[in-house]
């Protein structure tokens, strides 16, 4: 069995591939559209009591909320672009290798920001997929290793203060870069 490490760093390597095969202004559009659903995800568990009742009554219908918001966002994110009025401008072209080198470390942060996100989420509800992924055993080097990296993945990094900061940055570049 694989651990949620690996799998982890297969998936950032996954999503740089896939970063650099689109293009830079491709995968800034996915970035985001990840720093949205977290967003939202913020407000909800914020202002919405019913979604921070769910934390204690039901961990696995609020992780599934939260997974499901995220991958959602995510998927609209990569099809973006493929609207015929967005990919006929010249903006989505990908001719230097800078643009490639770019489109890596930017589906690198995708890869981070969404299956990160999902992790951080899954361990908080305690692993709710517990016939497919097993919660890392106390005391093993795994479950240590997974301690140590829950404080760097995008949800504990950008708190509610923080996130306030992302979405306005993210969408001031949307208007000077895309409009």
């Amino acid at each position: 069995m694989v651990s949620l490490v690996v799998l982890f760093w297969m998936f950032i390597i996954l999503f740089a591939s896939i970063g650099s095969m689109r293009g830079w202004a491709r995968e800034l559009l996915v970035t985001f559209s990840a720093i949205l659903a977290l967003f939202i995800l913020t407000v909800l568990y914020s202002y919405v009591p019913f979604i921070r009742n769910l934390e204690t009554t039901n961990p696995a219908t609020l992780f599934w909320m939260r997974a499901s918001l995220i991958i959602s966002l995510a998927f609209f994110g990569y099809q973006t672009p493929n609207i015929p009025r967005l990919a006929q401008q010249n903006r989505f072209a990908r001719d230097r290798l800078q643009d490639i080198l770019l489109g890596i470390v930017l589906g690198a942060l995708n890869g981070w920001l969404i299956v990160g996100s999902i992790w951080y989420f899954m361990d908080l509800a305690g692993y709710p997929l517990d016939r497919i992924i097993e919660q890392p055993q106390p005391g093993t080097d795994i479950y240590t290793l997974t301690q140590q990296m829950m404080p760097y993945m995008p949800p504990a990094l950008l708190s509610s203060s923080a996130i306030y900061f992302a979405i306005a940055l993210a969408f001031a570049f949307v208007l000077v870069v895309f409009l």
